[in-house]
């Protein structure tokens, strides 16, 4: 009968074995990822590197400029166009708050205005009574 040390020892074997599995379909694969591909979608992920491996670890990848960020002057979030609109006008439903900020050139659905100023009363930015969206807080400017 194996004592408890050489059931051990027993599993230590078995996941050396593996390891060793493991580190060689790693070459392989590296090799595979070497090699220029015809035409194909390239991999977005590459593997994480073991400890003992010798490849070198993957250069840290820049970040380009989003899409939006290129266009002039800072951009305004629906929040912040929604508590202008109320502050201008008063009180209003969300319809009105949209064709309001639709009617100023924003692409802009009732649906995100809903959500938006769910997120505004959850922060304590503005209150609904009877339907009607008020601005809670004055803002800073």
């Amino acid at each position: 009968m194996d004592t408890s040390l050489e059931r051990i020892r027993a599993k230590i074997a078995e996941f050396e074995q593996k390891i060793e599995d493991l580190r060689a379909a790693e070459r392989v694969l590296a090799e595979l990822d070497a090699t220029p591909a015809k035409r194909g979608r390239k991999p977005s992920v590459a593997a994480p590197a073991l400890p003992d491996s010798s490849a070198a670890p993957p250069a840290p990848r820049t970040r380009g400029r989003r899409k939006g960020a290129s266009r002039g002057g800072p951009r305004q979030t629906i929040g912040s166009a929604i508590g202008d609109v109320l502050e201008a006008q008063g009180p209003l439903t969300a319809a009105e708050i949209s064709e309001h900020l639709k009617s100023s050139g924003r692409d802009i659905t009732n649906r995100m205005v809903s959500f938006a100023l769910q997120a505004m009363k959850k922060r304590g930015l503005a209150k609904n009574a009877d339907g009607k969206w008020s601005s809670l807080k004055p803002r800073a400017k």
